[in-house]
């Protein structure tokens, strides 16, 4: 049985940069180059910000509709915290065609890339970047890219965040409802009501305010429309959860489904959680949080996404985040995100993956007294049932067991 999640009060350190100028400026501290790449299916937009390693992957963004990679992903790149990961991994951004800024507008007749074809680009920008493997990380439209990619390229890619991922095509009933708003309502409102709840329209005006003028001023209208067009004749992902004797579709690698408890894409996301390997699925719901959670929930997001690349066997004597260090300081007992996990990588053979900084931690639960758990890589039969839902506030440590594997579901 799940219990009524309550978030922790803490007070999160603010970015580097003020909020006004979060959602479009990059922290300069990195080696940041652009271009243009030429792929099977025209040219993308990529920015690289420092150095790939030959020895580990980069971590490659794509953004939603109505977004470009600065508006989608620079207030979590910027916020503190990401500082550490930043320093191990080199960032991959890709920009849909037609999406950067500053883009001209396509020629008449020109017939812009489908959700499969945008895909098939990412190849080619890794081989352009001397790119082995990646880390995805996409929201919305660039979610179902990276996914699309992960299934076609299993071995270029080493773990996916997904945040409000929609691995369906859209329905009859979507398609007539964005007809009939397409006659009464401009571009930008179809594209908020997309990317933002009912609860944040109508409560945090700042926010909506800041992207329905980036989507008006800074957005190529034309370009923009034929992207939405692209996302909304998506096809299904055709994904399958794994059936023992079965073959079937599915992702193949360490994936984090992240999705705000008032996002328009809850469904949605719960819907591809119950489509993928619950041995190698995490669902990230995050409380008091909307459609972007990379923007009002930085913190969060960052910690979960150091958990998620320990857990994968990279970062391992990484410090807490600001926000890991304020709970414990606090008293409070944190649930690890998924617990110790050896996982078998190709070429490199078995790997121990710990979950913390330095491979272990007492956690205080209420009720059950003080125990200490190992999360160390071979504590897998120790580790919490995959039907555990894990709280990720303090004294939740009510784990209920199912009968039938479920992904490892934890609220934050």
């Amino acid at each position: 049985m799940s219990v009524e999640v309550q978030d922790a009060r803490i007070a999160e350190v603010k970015p580097l940069v003020e909020k006004d100028e979060a959602i479009t400026r990059l922290l300069p501290d990195f080696d940041v180059q652009e271009q243009d790449v030429e792929t099977v299916h025209g040219s993308v937009h990529v920015t690289m910000c420092g150095t790939p390693r030959g020895n580990r992957p980069a971590i490659l963004t794509y953004h939603d509709i109505g977004l470009n990679h600065k508006t989608c992903f620079n207030p979590l790149f910027n916020f503190e915290d990401m500082q550490e990961i930043t320093q191990h991994f080199a960032v991959c951004h890709v920009d849909a065609p037609g999406q950067h800024e500053g883009a001209a507008s396509f020629p008449a007749g020109y017939m812009y890339p489908s959700m499969d074809q945008l895909a098939e680009m990412l190849p080619g920008i890794l081989k352009q970047f001397g790119l082995k493997t990646v880390i995805g990380m996409g929201t919305g439209a660039g979610a179902y890219i990276l996914t699309r990619f992960a299934l076609n390229y299993p071995d270029m890619i080493e773990g996916l965040v997904l945040i409000n991922v929609n691995p369906c095509a859209e329905g009859w009933m979507d398609w007539a409802a964005t007809k009939i708003s397409g006659w009464t309502h401009a571009l930008p409102d179809m594209v908020i009501s997309h990317l933002f709840g009912k609860e944040e329209i109508h409560n945090n005006h700042d926010l909506i305010s800041n992207y329905r003028q980036h989507i008006v001023n800074d957005m190529n209208q034309s370009n923009l429309h034929l992207f939405v067009n692209s996302y909304n004749s998506r096809r299904d992902l055709e994904i399958e959860r794994p059936v023992p004797g079965a073959h079937v579709v599915t992702l193949q690698c360490p994936s984090l489904l992240v999705v705000g408890d008032s996002s328009p894409a809850v469904d949605a996301v719960v819907d591809c959680n119950a489509k993928l390997d619950p041995t190698k699925t995490t669902l990230l719901k995050m409380a008091d949080c909307g459609g972007l959670p990379q923007v009002s929930q930085p913190a969060k997001l960052a910690e979960a996404f150091k958990y998620f690349i320990q857990g994968m066997g990279y970062m391992p004597s990484a410090s807490m985040t600001r926000l890991m260090r304020s709970r414990t300081a606090s008293g409070s007992s944190v649930a690890s995100l998924e617990g110790g996990r050896s996982r078998s990588h190709t070429g490199d053979g078995a790997r121990s993956r710990s979950h913390t900084g330095d491979g272990a931690r007492s956690r205080s639960h209420t009720g059950e007294g003080e125990r200490n758990r190992s999360h160390t890589g071979d504590d897998a039969r120790n580790r919490p049932h995959p039907d555990a839902r894990i709280e990720l506030t303090p004294n939740s440590a009510n784990n209920t067991e199912q009968p039938s594997p479920k992904s490892m579901e934890v609220s934050c």
